[in-house]
């Protein structure tokens, strides 16, 4: 599994985060039904369970929008993805339907409220990725989003360059129906608490709905 590490600059800013890796030989598909009928099913929980203002208040959402604000981002005007597939789902709009890994992958972070980025392995450059703070002007092209300003915001890096934030992963390293080798990765701004039963959950969906085998799993943080 590739090796993921956490800079220093990063640690200062954020000295309770934690992250979980799972990498994963996985057979992906356009759709899968079952999935979709528990990804049905949770939304209408959810519905019934939160409301907008709600959504702040989530431990896993308010440790993350703190995260932001001590590396130098605003939360307000760049959303972390959990935080915006709660706010969707509970504006009646369905989850965004893109490949079954992605799809498992939404599920999970609307369940927990962990931003969680998906990659192609098979992509990346190098082998190791860094956790560290966006840069001025640092070139990073979010899916579907064209470029975005991640100056002061959480990303890992590769040889090259960005490949993930909690706002959004890099078209460059994003997940096709093509890929085979997934790496997933859980932030949690606020330590270990709550983080195992998200791997176990992301474990369980991967199984299921992906045929995961080879299912490596590591942690690391801001303490290691």
């Amino acid at each position: 599994m590739f090796k993921i590490s956490v800079s220093e600059e990063f640690k200062v800013a954020c000295p309770h985060f934690k992250g979980a890796a799972l990498f994963a030989s996985i057979t992906n598909s356009a759709h899968h039904p079952m999935l979709w009928q528990e990804i049905s099913t949770f939304e209408a929980w959810f519905r019934s369970h939160y409301k907008i203002e709600d959504i702040n208040k989530r431990p896993t959402i308010q440790a993350t929008r703190e995260g932001y604000k001590a590396t130098g981002k605003d939360p307000n005007r760049y959303r972390p993805a959990a935080e915006a597939l709660c706010r969707r789902v509970l504006r009646g709009l369905p989850l965004y339907e893109v490949s079954t890994a992605v799809d498992l992958i939404n599920l999970l972070s609307l369940e927990s409220g962990y931003s969680i980025g998906g990659f192609d392995a098979d992509k990346f450059e190098g082998d190791s990725l860094v956790l560290g703070i966006g840069l001025k002007d640092e070139p990073y092209e979010g899916i579907g989003r064209g470029e975005l300003n991640i100056e002061g915001m959480p990303v890992y890096r590769d040889a090259v360059g960005g490949v993930g934030t909690p706002t959004s992963d890099n078209e460059r390293t994003k997940l096709s129906e093509e890929s085979t080798h997934l790496l997933m990765i859980i932030n949690s701004y606020s330590g270990e608490e709550g983080l195992e039963e998200a791997v176990s959950e992301a474990i369980r969906l991967l199984t299921l709905y992906v045929g995961a085998s080879d299912v490596q799993v590591g942690l690391f943080g801001a303490a290691n």
